[in-house]
């Protein structure tokens, strides 16, 4: 667990953009019963931790990606995040659509985008991975050379792991769910002896023996 892993661990808790309840599972619309909310978009209601999750994707960014031409953010929870960090580096950005506009000029990338650019995906959280791998395949179809994808936060479930494998592809996130289910332990969000049930959720989430373990 690295210093910014452990700093966006504890700033998603203290906004409750990451919220872990055990005892009572929340439902997702599948009906897989789930011990964790999250909801990144509360970062941007929180001034200090809005700051924190852009300069880490930045730093991450830097670090990780230094070839970087142009920030492209997931519609639409990727979209702030790309412009203030793309702000922040002085860098182009745009955003991907879930479908091509039906008017206009039927854009699917909005924003300039050149051949040959080498892009980063900016997303807010993974899970299964499908979503941001349709706009990495977008970008790539487009001609762009993407670098890699940089994420608030991601679940590390099998699933997504193997898709972004298969689609060749790096995630390089703020922080995941095993550093925030330690950081919610150590902060006393929840007990310790929960943190086996969340490592049980995330590495099987359809298996329901987590409930009564």
């Amino acid at each position: 667990m690295n210093d910014i892993e452990r700093l966006i661990a504890k700033d998603l808790l203290s906004i409750k953009a990451v919220f872990f309840r055990p005892e009572e599972p929340f439902i997702w619309a599948s009906g897989i019963k789930s011990p964790v909310y999250c909801d990144n978009r509360l970062t941007l209601t929180a001034p200090e931790v809005r700051t924190d999750v852009e300069t880490s994707i930045a730093k991450v960014i830097e670090k990780n990606y230094p070839d970087a031409e142009v920030l492209m953010g997931t519609s639409t929870a990727g979209i702030a995040h790309a412009a203030i960090t793309a702000h922040i580096m002085n860098l182009p950005m745009g955003y991907v659509r879930s479908g091509a506009k039906d008017h206009g000029r039927q854009n699917q990338i909005e924003g300039k985008l050149e051949k040959g650019q080498k892009v980063v995906v900016v997303e807010d959280l993974i899970s299964t991975g499908g979503s941001v791998i349709e706009v990495v395949n977008t970008l790539r179809d487009a001609g762009a050379e993407v670098l890699g994808i940089v994420s608030i936060f991601t679940y590390g479930m099998k699933k997504g792991l193997e898709r972004l494998k298969e689609a060749n592809v790096k995630n390089i996130s703020l922080t995941n769910f095993d550093c925030i289910a330690q950081v919610a332990a150590e902060e006393k969000y929840i007990k310790e002896e929960d943190i086996a049930k969340l490592i049980a959720f995330r590495n099987n989430p359809q298996d329901e023996s987590w409930i009564k373990g």
